[in-house]
């Protein structure tokens, strides 16, 4: 099981850490949410539970709940720029559908 990055997205994490000067690296999730299931949840994470499971890659740590890994595993994170908008965006091998817009998925 694992959880990777890109270049892109480890770096956008590795520079966020150090302007804000604290936090341990990428908190990664699920939740129901949607038409179509789940959508991720993204933020900075400031500590590790006994309920996660830790991922490092590319020098940053990836912390990621134990019951949302089967449904992410094999996911790569990216951190992607189109004009004024930026955001990651996420590869994961485990989707069977999404929804129109995007932003909800199944497996």
């Amino acid at each position: 099981m694992a959880i990777s990055l890109t270049e892109s997205a480890a770096s956008r994490v590795r520079n966020y850490l150090e302007a804000k000067g604290d936090g341990i690296g990428l908190r990664l999730g699920v939740t129901k949410t949607g038409c179509s299931g789940y959508s991720y949840v993204i933020n900075y994470a400031e500590g590790i539970t006994d309920a996660d499971v830790v991922f490092e890659d590319k020098g940053v740590k990836v912390v990621v709940d134990a019951d949302a890994l089967p449904l992410i595993d094999g996911t790569e994170v990216d951190f992607v720029k189109h004009g004024l908008n930026e955001a990651f965006s996420f590869r994961n091998p485990n989707v069977s559908g999404e929804c129109g817009c995007g932003e909800s998925f199944n497996v």
